[in-house]
């Protein structure tokens, strides 16, 4: 795999724009060993600093989550900002926006794995524990929304001796269903890519974590017939997660239209759901793909600019097609002509909510638009992440307009109030403070790098010299 030229033109790369091959993971081959000792150093050192944050962390979710949600199931759910008509707040705000978060796992791994992108490969599996980690937080959102959350069992269909069952038309039950098919699923779909780098960690571990991986690594050794057998299956969830993914946050799209509520009772409401999910979690994997980098010995190997630069174009494609639904939302309903729903629009642009409404078109397109056209600036690690942070901002705040915020101006003018949340804030860090333990934890228990992928990419990508001109070859083992 050694190269006799120390400058080639590699594939995408312009006439006369010779690029450094050692820039390109998939050119630059270490040893097998060498990058499983690399990964396995990275999960075994931790500083102090780790660990201050983790305490950190610990603390900030014993109080803003576990007591905030104590306090508000002891004094009910009139300590939230609730009231008529706003019925919904920042609990289905966060739920939604953890959904979408959750989408950058399945369409960064199943997605590319189908077309078969070979840039994908180091960054999976950091996609991937997004999708289960996001969901948990999506989960809670949902228990904190039913405020008495000891009669949670309501919502599983079961026997009883009552012959009470589930509403099936509410959409508490839809997001339910959806939200639990989904963990299920996504969960299984990175166990299976996981098992060959938890039984590397098996045979490189003692005592307590040997016993672990042991366990999870079913006893996989590495066979002809293993590595079959796993390569089919994941080929067979890789294509049936991909619906999975499209269908979960559509059904949460239909509990808004679904309804007859301005704002809401729109036909547009399913892909530009899905296409805001992606925007979210692409985003979300560039702020994560920069604190693994930052923060993890070794990484900086695997996880380079040319990454954060795909990601960058991929983001630039999604928030164009996010605009066109979000102005088509505005749209159609200033042309039906009906009154509610241009108070709504006015509500939003000019009203209260106008610098809120501002700060997501900066947030969403002017920010975005400006600095990811540039390919240099979209290979910046550091302006990548502030992009990241910006957009999930700006994100976040088009679920509060799109949820509160149209619920506020309803049929009968004589309701209208300003939601004004309250507790709903330290619960909505707790989550945050959630999500980051339970990566940070995993982040020592396993391997954020699926070396195997990476060691069959680079084995797949091959210099050539043919005459006086080295030039690239791709194999396909699939």
């Amino acid at each position: 795999m050694a190269t006799t030229a120390e400058s080639i033109a590699l594939p995408g790369a312009s006439a006369g724009e010779p690029e450094n091959p050692r820039e390109h993971l998939m050119y630059d081959p270490r040893p097998r060993g060498e990058m499983n000792a690399m990964v396995m150093e990275s999960m075994h050192k931790t500083s102090k600093k780790f660990w201050g944050v983790v305490v950190f962390l610990v603390l900030t979710v014993l109080f803003a989550l576990v007591g905030a949600w104590g306090y508000m199931i002891v004094n009910g759910m009139g300590v939230t900002g609730l009231n008529r008509p706003v019925y919904w707040g920042i609990f289905i705000v966060d739920m939604v926006f953890w959904i979408g978060i959750s989408h950058a796992g399945t369409f960064i791994s199943a997605l590319l794995r189908v077309m078969k992108y070979e840039i994908r490969r180091p960054y999976t599996r950091a996609a991937e524990l997004m999708t289960t980690f996001g969901l948990i937080q999506a989960a809670i959102c949902i228990f904190l929304h039913l405020g008495r959350v000891w009669l949670a069992y309501w919502l599983v269909p079961y026997p009883n001796g009552r012959d009470l069952w589930p509403n099936f038309h509410s959409p508490l039950m839809w997001d339910f269903m959806a939200i639990t098919t989904y963990v299920i699923a996504s969960t299984l779909y990175i166990f299976m890519p996981l098992i060959p780098d938890l039984a590397m960690a098996r045979d490189r571990s003692t005592g307590w974590r040997k016993i672990f991986y042991r366990y999870l690594s079913l006893g996989f050794r590495g066979t002809e017939v293993e590595w079959k057998h796993l390569k089919t299956a994941m080929n067979i969830f890789a294509f049936a997660i991909i619906p999975v993914m499209f269908s979960v946050h559509t059904v949460v799209s239909w509990d808004f239209a679904m309804s007859t509520r301005p704002g809401w009772s729109s036909s547009i409401f399913g892909p530009y759901f899905v296409v805001g999910a992606l925007y979210s979690g692409i985003a979300a994997v560039m702020i994560v793909l920069f604190v693994i980098r930052s923060t993890m010995k070794n990484m900086k190997y695997f996880i380079r600019p040319e990454h954060f630069e795909f990601l960058g174009k991929l983001s630039l494609i999604v928030s164009l097609t996010w605009a066109y639904f979000f102005f088509n939302d505005y749209l159609v309903p200033w042309y039906g002509g009906n009154k509610f729903d241009k108070l709504l629009m006015d509500f939003h642009s000019q009203g209260p909510f106008a610098f809120v409404w501002v700060t997501l078109l900066i947030c969403n397109i002017v920010i975005p638009w400006a600095i990811l056209w540039n390919k240099k600036w979209r290979s910046t690690p550091l302006l990548m992440l502030i992009i990241g942070i910006v957009i999930n901002i700006g994100m976040w705040i088009e679920r509060f307009i799109i949820i509160p915020g149209s619920l506020t101006i309803t049929r009968m003018p004589f309701t209208w109030r300003l939601y004004k949340p309250s507790i709903e804030i330290p619960l909505t860090i707790g989550t945050f403070a959630l999500f980051l333990l339970l990566y940070m934890l995993a982040s020592r228990l396993i391997p954020l790098i699926p070396v195997w992928e990476v060691q069959e990419g680079q084995t797949a990508h091959v210099l050539r010299k043919v005459g006086k001109a080295v030039v690239t070859s791709t194999s396909n083992f699939d």
